[in-house]
């Protein structure tokens, strides 16, 4: 019997943080040692961080790198550690792990697979290592191999897919099991996307059954660069059954999530297998080492379940909550900002970000305590005297209702709702006298008074704009983030005012659609994420129309008025910047879909939809950072990118017909 026990780890880095990425490397491999592992695989380029972007070609960068790599050996006494970094070979940097053994480097495996599509821009910096080459790399004062390789420590074998490695057909893990292997190591930087957990689970559990194997799973966590989020979720698989996860979405600055692996069993099991074809020669990277293992304990395996809320009917809502209250928080700390500030409308998209904030604030502190929420965010000096997640709150989060003579009672109302529901600091300021002023000093510079019948668009966008320097004034004063509240949907077509409801640092919703936008607060006013339960003063605005409030109160203005009901609109722009579809195949699809509206109707709000996506992209590509939630958004530096100048699809509108 060969026991071994094996740990995968999570981690929440920061590109180039050198310090800080690696004492919480060294956190975790004491863990992992207290734990009793002797195999630990940590996540992919974890020293360097994964979204350090251009830094990647920085020659620094790679010295910097090695130069952690050394300082932790010390650390990996007794033990065998895969750890992710940058290399340069050959006038070409790739992506790499460094396997550790008793403190010493004895190899370094090259990502084969490079991921370039959807987020990822790899081979914007990186090289893809070729099949079957082996090379050597200086570590120090070592010359070691580098390349595609197997490793044979103390008589165990393993080998490695990096990330994507995983996710193509022809994976490396089929020639690894050839060749003996008893684990796969993944070290990831796989970030968290609507649905994209079962597709993991899969490779991770069907690898492990394919290649007779133990497969072993490390990923990020947390909001690393600004965009993506990572998920962590370690996952250990054997004999085609998980066997350990780990937790996701959480606020710790790392895990460790171990298993016991029976490495002879798996040997014998897979022997058994007819349909296996062993390679009958050595594998030409193989590195071998001696070592002893220690002596593992049996452990009784016994079957993983999963988080509650991971099995809740209404995962995604979960998934959103989790992931976007995870993201502001690491955004907060990490641009060591000392809260934020929402000009709260008192609407749908406004009420959404104050309710995630407020969820954050709770989140933290049902899982850190208010003693881990003081020091994660140290540099708040105001945040000392804080005992519970509401005076934290009222620390960390300004409001603002902006209202005008347009605006209504109900929504002035709504927003200071909205505000005391999580504890806010609410400000309200009267915007008319600046509106006024505005369009009186350029109406008497141009010679004619703007009026409603021939410049409604200007009157309503100087409304909003007119919001923008007392929103900021807060901010700049309180030195917090200023959020923008703009939705995916309005993204779609530009229903949106720059330099007005656009203004601010970071845009945390502009990839939610607004139909899921009102789906989730209804979810949270009834029922919201487990435990913490619902917040049923959202029912303010859950029954209110989406409307901006700048049109005079007797226009009755609402958003689906001037556009088209919204999951329409967002049907219309799957198919059409998704799928990529022309108009006259995506007529037909809606008259089937959507048999309510009349044909003509929907071929009107094709010709809408087409115009404005083509004429908006500036916007677009001027909307503050996003998180990146959906692998098909319409972020321009993440996902879709268009020409800001287009023909505007005037020939394929023609084809749709009359």
């Amino acid at each position: 019997m060969t026991l071994l026990r094996v740990a995968a780890v999570v981690l929440n880095q920061t590109p180039l943080d050198w310090d800080g990425n690696q004492q919480r490397i060294v956190s975790a491999l004491k863990d992992a040692r207290a734990a009793g592992a002797g195999l630990i695989c940590l996540p992919e380029l974890c020293i360097t961080g994964y979204g350090c972007e251009d830094a990647f070609s920085g020659p620094d960068l790679v010295v910097q790198a090695e130069r952690v790599l050394c300082e932790l050996l010390p650390e990996t006494a007794g033990l065998v550690v895969a750890v992710g970094l940058p290399r340069f070979h050959q006038r070409a940097l790739f992506n790499c792990v460094a396997v550790i053994v008793d403190r010493h480097v004895i190899g370094v495996v090259a990502k084969r697979n490079l991921a370039g599509d959807g987020i990822h821009y790899e081979p914007r910096w990186f090289k893809p290592w070729r099949d079957g080459v082996v090379a050597t790399t200086r570590i120090g004062d070592v010359e070691v191999p580098l390349g595609d390789l197997l490793f044979d420590v103390g008589g165990v074998r393993f080998g490695f897919e990096i990330c994507e490695d995983a996710w193509v057909a022809e994976r490396p893990g089929v020639r690894l099991a050839a060749h003996g292997a008893d684990l796969i190591l993944n070290p990831s930087a796989s970030h968290f996307a609507f649905g994209k957990l079962a597709v993991r689970h899969r490779f991770v559990v069907e690898g492990s059954r394919a290649f007779g194997c133990a497969y072993v799973y490390a990923n990020l966590l947390g909001n690393e660069a600004g965009r993506a989020i990572y998920d962590g979720g370690a996952l250990i698989a054997a004999g085609g059954k998980l066997v350990a996860h780990g937790s996701r979405l959480g606020f710790a600055e790392w895990e460790v999530t171990t298993a016991t692996i029976d490495v002879a069993a798996a040997r014998s099991a897979h022997a058994r297998i007819t349909s296996f074809h062993p390679a009958l020669s050595e594998h030409a990277g193989l590195v071998r080492a001696a070592h002893s293992w220690a002596t593992v304990p049996v452990a009784v395996v016994r079957p993983v379940t999963h988080a509650t809320w991971e099995t809740n009917p209404t995962l995604k809502a979960e998934e959103f909550t989790r992931a976007q209250t995870l993201a502001l928080f690491d955004y907060l700390r990490k641009s060591r900002s000392r809260g934020f500030v929402v000009s709260l409308s008192g609407g749908c998209d406004s009420a959404a970000v104050v309710s995630l904030i407020g969820l954050m604030v709770r989140r933290v502190v049902a899982e850190l305590g208010i003693t881990g929420l003081r020091e994660r965010l140290g540099y708040i000096p105001a945040l000392k005297n804080v005992n519970d997640a509401d005076s934290a709150t009222r620390v960390l989060l300004t409001t603002l209702y902006q209202g005008t003579v347009n605006s209504s009672q109900t929504t002035r109302d709504a927003a200071a709702t909205i505000a005391a529901m999580v504890g806010a600091k609410h400000l309200s300021i009267e915007m008319d006298a600046f509106v006024e002023g505005y369009t009186k000093a350029v109406g008497t510079a141009l010679g004619r008074m703007p009026t409603w019948e021939q410049d409604d668009l200007a009157l309503q966008n100087i409304q909003a704009r007119a919001r923008a320097p007392g929103v900021w004034l807060i901010a700049n004063l309180e030195d917090k983030l200023l959020l923008a509240t703009s939705n995916r949907s309005e993204a779609a077509v530009g229903y949106t005012t720059m330099d007005g409801d656009t203004c601010g640092g970071l845009s945390p919703i502009a990839g939610i659609d607004k139909a899921f936008l009102r789906e989730w607060l209804e979810w949270l006013e009834s029922s919201g994420p487990l435990g913490h339960g619902p917040l049923p003063q959202l029912a303010c605005v859950t029954k209110q129309k989406s409307t901006p409030e700048l049109r005079p109160t007797s226009a009755s203005q609402q958003s689906e008025g001037d556009l088209m009901p919204f999951p329409l609109l967002d049907r219309i722009e799957r198919l059409a910047i998704r799928d990529k579809l022309p108009p006259k195949d995506i007529l037909p699809r809606l008259i089937v879909e959507f048999p309510q509206h009349p044909p003509a109707k929907l071929h009107s709000w094709v010709e809408r939809f087409f115009s404005l996506w083509c004429r908006n992209q500036w916007k677009r590509e001027r909307f503050a950072p996003a998180f990146h939630l959906d692998d098909e958004n319409l972020d321009p530096k993440t996902w879709c990118r268009f020409p800001i100048l287009s023909g505007g699809f005037r020939r394929e509108l023609g084809e749709m017909g009359g």
